[in-house]
């Protein structure tokens, strides 16, 4: 039988191993949950809402309460059946509903638009396979009833022109209760949505149903920015939108040449910035860049599709963001822009979400600090390392 004596020594060491054991795996579960949970509060946190005239607080401006808070990403692109690896789908929807559900809970925006993109092979999906991405996205885009979400269509959603069904476009609109020429005033504030892969402009059915009904709108709105006493046109005396100039949103871009202009960290790399946009696929044609500005004057435009940002004037100094993907699949830097806005005025402001290349070196130099603990615990360092590890222990013994 052993003695007291000798049962002890014995299990000392495995104290020992059961202690240092435990130190590791809080030590690796303290830096997952930091890199795949509390990063997004860390960053997300120092974004702020921009301060717009309408949210000063005097007798002679409105006050904070009518400003809307709007929040606006672009090109979540949910991985599909097709293309997708099914590790890639768990990191990026993941990720994407990390950050969004972060971004609810600490900003508390009244709406959120997404421009478009939404499903990467929405253009391909059988009925089974959609149900499927909708169901995904419904758990990743889940919010709260005291925010809105608005879905705009995009290519990747019902197709290129030449892919777009009536089909598609149904089961999109039924889904997202989207239709192109729908307009939303929220707070005296007017949105003009867009299906820009409708505006061909070649008289397909689509496109001739899509342009109707912006022309209808453009009509109302016209009329509701009209002086009484002075129309210009015939406008009935139906119920007429409040008289702001709206902001326009759509997937695809107004025409451009190209990015060459942009600037900021998260514009396109150097060696895209001079290739030349092909119409009515990179960007719109110039002929429905010019009907858009032309029906609807709007104050400002957001668009998505090149994944990357930009800021142009248009003719009449309109300006358009093109607001970046939300997905770290097609950016390191993945954003999104948050908006003040009143009837008459906005402001915006970018926020970035946490950089991949930097969890990544959070992940590389915690598996490193790892591998030294491991070695040192079992005496495997080299010399230099050990003796360094020993000198260390004196000191603390000391």
């Amino acid at each position: 039988m052993l003695s007291p004596s000798l049962t002890s020594v014995k299990s000392h060491p495995l104290k020992k191993r059961i202690y240092f054991l435990v130190k590791l795996v809080c030590f690796v579960s303290s830096v997952l949950i930091f890199c795949e949970f509390f990063i997004y509060y860390v960053v997300i946190f120092q974004c702020r809402w921009p301060d717009v005239k309408g949210g000063a607080h005097t007798a002679n401006e409105e006050t904070s309460a009518s400003v809307l808070k709007a929040m606006f990403l672009a090109d979540t692109h949910l991985l599909g059946e097709i293309k997708g690896h099914w590790l890639d789908k768990l990191r990026r929807e993941w990720q994407m509903e990390r950050a969004f559900q972060t971004a609810l809970w600490l900003l508390q925006p009244d709406i959120v638009f997404i421009l478009g993109d939404v499903f990467d092979e929405g253009k391909w999906d059988s009925p089974q396979a959609w149900a499927d991405d909708v169901r995904r996205f419904q758990k990743m885009f889940k919010y709260p009833v005291t925010t809105e979400l608005v879905v705009i269509v995009g290519n990747h959603d019902i197709g290129f022109h030449y892919e777009m069904t009536t089909y598609k476009v149904h089961r999109f609109e039924k889904v997202f209760n989207f239709t192109s020429g729908k307009l939303i005033t929220r707070k005296g504030t007017n949105f003009v949505l867009v299906n820009s892969v409708a505006m061909e402009g070649d008289g397909c059915t689509l496109c001739r149903t899509a342009e109707a009904k912006l022309m209808v709108l453009s009509h109302r709105l016209n009329c509701s920015q009209q002086e009484p006493n002075h129309p210009e046109k015939k406008c009935s005396d139906g119920e007429k939108p409040p008289a702001s100039q709206p902001i326009l949103l759509q997937h695809y871009p107004l025409y451009r040449k190209s990015d060459a202009e942009c600037s900021g960290e998260d514009a396109a790399p150097a060696e895209e910035k001079t290739i030349p946009f092909k119409e009515k696929y990179d960007v719109l044609s110039q002929e429905a860049s010019q009907k858009l500005l032309w029906w609807f004057h709007p104050r400002l435009i957001l668009s998505g599709h090149t994944h990357s940002a930009c800021q142009v004037l248009h003719a009449g100094g309109i300006p358009e963001i093109s607001v970046p993907s939300f997905s770290w699949r097609n950016r390191n830097n993945p954003s999104f822009i948050m908006g003040s806005i009143t009837p008459t005025d906005f402001s915006l402001h970018k926020c970035f979400l946490p950089r991949e290349s930097r969890v990544f070196a959070i992940y590389w130099a915690a598996g490193a600090l790892l591998v030294i603990l491991v070695l040192a615990h079992f005496q495997l360092l080299t010399p230099p390392f050990y003796f360094a590890q020993r000198l260390i222990s004196k000191h603390k013994a000391a």
